[in-house]
């Protein structure tokens, strides 16, 4: 190289080196925080603060408020399920649902609707929710004791009893168009007291609800149309007798002519009944009529004026006999009697009984 070409270029680069040492000279301490003091006293501004964006300020949190205690999952009190609930609400809903009113049903139209507490009722829903909320166990069955007063129920049941109690009503026997028919009988029924107490008992001591149907006891009617058996009607017009096998349709069996009380001893009207029946009666003068004031009585025999069987009806001196006066049959010839053959009586005799009805109409 040129020595001339060298020495110029080393006075070149001294030049630049005096140059950039009074810029420093210059220049402020880097990374200072407060302003800098240079040797000739003059202070520089601090550099400004960077923040890092991805740091954040710390923040104060409020701590959340305690959570209410809740009874296990599954825990039932008397079949309601309170699993999950606090106690207050366990023991809300435990109180709605024993609060069911009970409904007692007599029959059609017949409901006693009544609440627990009207019936004597008294449930102890504090003890049981206590123990709901003590026990860990899911599903754990919690009973709800009541108490019950039975003085109560007993007066409602004997109340319950005279409201619906139906005696039976008889069979009865009518005559319609002359002929005899059965009205239906009724049976009655009585209330079943003991097993009624029981039940409304075990209903608010287990929380039922489900409509009570009242126990009952069917009783039967004395008299029922299959009693009745059968029945006389005498026509006194026209001098007739039927006997007929009594139902709802009445049955005739066999009519007979008979004769009557002739005009001055009318055969009664009405309804009457046999009273008694005798095998080859006696006959004795009825003391009361005059026709009869000087007669003896006359034994068993051809010649009684009763012929061999009489059917003593519950009309004073009055009664369906044989008759030896055969002619007499078909008129109105008796003292008030009712006469028939004496073959013919004797058939009716083994067809009736005691206690059989007999209409005697007019026509």
């Amino acid at each position: 190289m040129n020595r001339g070409v060298t020495i110029a270029a080393f006075s070149a680069c001294g030049a630049a080196g005096a140059i950039v040492a009074v810029l420093l000279a210059t220049a402020p301490s880097a990374g200072a925080d407060d302003g800098t003091t240079t040797e000739s006293g003059t202070t520089t501004a601090p550099l400004p603060t960077i923040t890092d964006p991805t740091t954040t300020a710390p923040t104060t949190t409020t701590p959340l408020p305690p959570q209410p205690k809740l009874i296990a999952a599954g825990v039932t009190i008397g079949g309601t399920l309170v699993g999950g609930l606090t106690v207050a609400e366990a023991k809300e809903v435990v109180k709605a649902r024993f609060a069911r009113p009970l409904a007692l049903v007599g029959g059609p139209g017949a409901l006693i609707v009544m609440t627990p507490r009207e019936l004597g009722a008294a449930p102890h829903f504090d003890e049981a929710v206590k123990l709901a909320a003590r026990v860990r166990r899911p599903g754990f069955v919690v009973p709800l004791n009541v108490d019950v007063s039975r003085p109560r129920v007993d007066r409602l049941v004997a109340s319950l009893g005279k409201r619906f109690h139906r005696d039976p009503v008889d069979a009865t026997l009518r005559l319609h168009n002359l002929k005899p028919f059965a009205t239906n009988d009724v049976p009655g029924r009585r209330l079943k007291e003991l097993v009624t107490t029981r039940e409304i008992v075990l209903a608010l001591k287990t929380q039922k609800r489900d409509p009570l149907q009242l126990p009952f006891e069917k009783i039967r009617s004395s008299v029922t149309s299959g009693d009745l058996g059968r029945a006389i009607v005498i026509r006194r017009g026209t001098n007739q007798l039927y006997l007929y096998r009594v139902g709802k349709k009445s049955k005739l069996i066999r009519f007979f002519k008979v004769a009557t009380g002739r005009s001055q001893y009318p055969t009664p009207l009405g309804r009457f009944e046999v009273v008694n029946k005798q095998l080859n009666p006696w006959w004795y003068p009825p003391t009361t009529s005059a026709w009869a004031k000087d007669l003896e009585p006359v034994p068993p025999g051809a010649g009684n004026p009763l012929g061999t069987r009489w059917m003593g009806l519950s009309a004073p001196y009055v009664g369906i006999h044989g008759t030896p006066d055969a002619a007499s049959i078909g008129y109105s010839a008796s003292h008030g009697c009712i006469r028939m053959l004496i073959p013919q009586v004797e058939w009716l005799f083994t067809q009736v009984d005691v206690g059989t009805p007999v209409f005697i109409v007019a026509a």
